[in-house]
Formats: structure tokens, sequence, C-alpha cells
């Protein structure tokens, strides 16, 4: 999510303490760009639907 300047923050939907922690460690992990291209690949953009 750092990499994209369009984010301003992310949503944690954290239901336990562990799940906000593995959140706020993660911000030490860096990933290289091809880690990156590797998560991103499958992504495809969807336009948003109303109901």
């Amino acid at each position: 999510m750092l990499k994209h300047p369009v984010v301003s923050a992310p949503i944690v939907g954290a239901t336990k303490r562990h799940h906000l922690a593995d959140a706020v460690a993660a911000l030490d992990i860096q990933l290289t760009d091809d880690e990156v291209q590797s998560l991103e690949e499958p992504y495809v953009p969807r336009t948003p639907t109303w109901f």
C-alpha cells in the first residue's frame, strides 16, 4: 500500500489483538519490485457497482 500514492490509509479489519500487531509489524517489511509485481500480477481492476 505504501507504494501507491493514491492510497492514503489502508483499512485494517482487525478482529483480534494479534491481527493489529501483525499489521503494524508489516510496516517493517520491504518488498522488492519483483515481489510486488508477483503479488499484484493476478489483480484485475473492476468497475465499482452500485447496489
